[in-house]
């Protein structure tokens, strides 16, 4: 079984962002036949690449690959700065990571969310409304792309509506993915810290109804979280909570408005609108490269490869959702496609938390839009859509829509 050399690893700089093309280097590394080597823009070392859902699977959940361990490394990464905090949940292993895993989710229970459901739809018509009073054409993106997620996020946190812009800017500094965004990264990290950090004692002081105040005053024990932990909790939730949401919406209604017969599915059986976007957020390339490695903590073998005790690993979820072993004809949207579970949200101990907020989110805003405007259509060819190329997120910069 083979081992490996550095000198063998495939510079991978990850910045295709054609439309919504998938990136055709995944899809060469998805042909590799084996665990390929791969050197992201920044980082000291290579990685394994691990491309295929049951292998991804295996990796996400098996106790020999550690996040933690990537902590204080010069890890393989998309990013100069790194975006995620030494003490985030999202470097933490399970079963460690469990007690703060269980603590958030309870603002992401299936009641908790089916409640904010109709704050969500209320918001979503305030926006339309806007929309509809403005007149074609109109930004999508500007008119409800951008603001549901953020404001329902924000509304979560209780963050004053004063604060949000700049803390919007911030979080677009940190996905940032230019050589000279490093130093603008770090400064915009820990201004979002110092930020968070300053909340979290505001609100153990004087506590509201949102969801920070509910953790910062949970009873003393072994469900406390001390204010570290909360503040970089909040952070988190923060950027986890309105960035898949918001790149989705505009992602969603941009293959709706270019795939006729799949927003012909949509109109004549609108009960299926879950299914088709559940078979989108599949499908849908929505973020470039790759997230945070592991590091192996004991020698492993795996795809037809030994990885090494120290070695960082990479998965990607994106060709996990097109391995035609797991998804027949995977390049295919497919909106009757059989029920099976993606990896969109990741997969294991590390699966977003707050993926059913952003379902539902997903669901109220397209399912809003379509009724609103029956004749929705691009107001520009897409060839002139103008895509992000700034940072790690794949979604278009505005979405001129009319009706």
């Amino acid at each position: 079984m083979p081992s490996h050399s550095d000198s063998a690893a495939v510079t991978c700089p990850f910045d295709f962002g054609q439309g919504l093309d998938f990136d055709p280097s995944l899809t060469d590394l998805m042909a590799h036949g084996s665990l390929p080597r791969v050197r992201l823009p920044y980082g000291d070392a290579a990685a394994w690449l691990v491309t295929g859902f049951e292998e991804v699977r295996q990796v996400t959940t098996d106790h020999r690959f550690s996040r933690a361990a990537v902590v204080g490394s010069d890890y393989p990464r998309m990013t100069p700065e790194p975006i995620v905090s030494p003490e985030s949940i999202n470097v933490i292993d399970p079963p460690d990571s469990s007690r703060l895993r269980h603590l958030a989710a309870r603002a992401f229970t299936p009641h908790h969310v089916e409640r904010m459901r109709q704050d969500i739809v209320a918001l979503a018509d305030a926006l339309l409304d806007g929309m509809a009073g403005q007149g074609p054409p109109a930004d999508l993106v500007r008119h409800l792309s951008d603001p549901l997620p953020q404001h329902t996020i924000f509304d979560v946190l209780g963050i004053s509506r004063d604060d949000r812009p700049v803390l919007q800017g911030y979080a677009h500094d940190l996905l940032a993915t230019g050589p000279d965004s490093g130093r603008t990264a770090a400064a915009a990290k820990a201004e979002l810290r110092r930020y968070f950090e300053e909340l979290v004692r505001r609100r153990r002081r004087s506590p509201g109804t949102d969801v920070i105040s509910v953790l910062a005053t949970a009873p003393e024990g072994a469900d406390a979280l001390d204010d570290a932990e909360l503040a970089v909790m909040a952070l988190t939730l923060m950027l986890s909570g309105q960035d898949t949401a918001t790149v989705e919406i505009s992602d969603i209604v941009y293959v709706l408005l270019t795939r006729p017969e799949v927003m012909r599915h949509v109109r004549e059986r609108p009960g299926t609108l879950p299914d088709v976007i559940d078979e989108l957020l599949r499908v849908i390339p929505f973020r470039k490269g790759v997230g945070i490695p592991r590091v192996a903590l004991e020698d492993v073998e795996l795809g037809g490869a030994l990885i090494r005790a120290g070695d960082f690993v990479h998965v990607s979820y994106l060709t996990a959702n097109r391995d035609p072993e797991h998804f027949p004809e995977p390049d295919v949207i497919a909106p009757d496609r059989p029920s099976a579970p993606h990896m969109t949200f990741g997969w294991g101990g590390h699966r977003c938390i707050g993926a059913p907020l952003a379902v539902a989110e997903l669901e109220v805003a397209v399912g809003r839009l379509l009724e609103r405007f029956p004749g929705l259509r691009l107001a520009v060819p897409p060839e002139e859509v103008r895509w992000d190329t700034e940072t790690i997120r794949r979604f278009p910069l505005e979405l001129p829509v009319a009706w």
